[in-house]
């Protein structure tokens, strides 16, 4: 890897990284509503400085730190489409993680389970954004390596056919 390409972490400022996650929502509350979800839910520090209100009333920036990360969010202006954010985190706890998420309405699409030596979860937020939680090592979950022809002779895991299912369904909040 060329690590040129990168600026130097050194030369980092403000707690962004190599690489930060933009999520444009379209829901309840917008960009505003979204942030409270993710406080609640992930103990994420929204940065009022950032933000940053279009003529039109909607926030075009604003952003939220969730442990050392940053997540930059938009509210989706009335004409563009629909674009869900994928977002991966690294929890602890990712039933407490969980159980958070659907007290503030989150759909989960696979319980927490065992996964390549870790633990997985997924939860569609009310915005329709889809996260992918991962936690600490399972001692119990077995070491895989990733064969297509073997899962397709043996059918899907739950933790594979729940991300097709949610993925096949994904529609706009306010859509059915």
């Amino acid at each position: 890897m060329d690590t040129t390409l990168f600026t130097p972490t050194s030369r980092l400022t403000g707690g962004y990284g190599s690489l930060n996650s933009f999520a444009i929502v379209k829901g309840p509350d917008g960009a505003r509503g979204f942030h409270s979800f993710l406080a609640a839910v992930f103990d994420a520090v929204e940065t009022p400085e950032a933000h940053a209100v279009d003529t039109d009333g909607l926030l075009i920036h604003s952003e939220s730190r969730i442990g050392d990360s940053c997540l930059m969010v938009v509210d989706s202006k009335p004409d563009w489409p629909f674009t869900p954010a994928m977002l991966q985190v690294n929890v602890e706890d990712p039933e407490e993680v969980l159980r958070r998420a659907r007290e503030r309405g989150a759909r989960v699409i696979t319980e927490v389970s065992p996964f390549y030596g870790s633990t997985i979860a997924r939860f569609q937020d009310p915005w329709h954004n889809i996260w992918w939680l991962f936690g600490p090592a399972d001692e119990d979950a077995p070491e895989l390596e990733w064969d297509p022809e073997v899962a397709a002779e043996e059918g899907e895991s739950e933790v594979h056919a729940s991300i097709c299912r949610a993925m096949e369904g994904l529609v706009a909040p306010g859509e059915s």
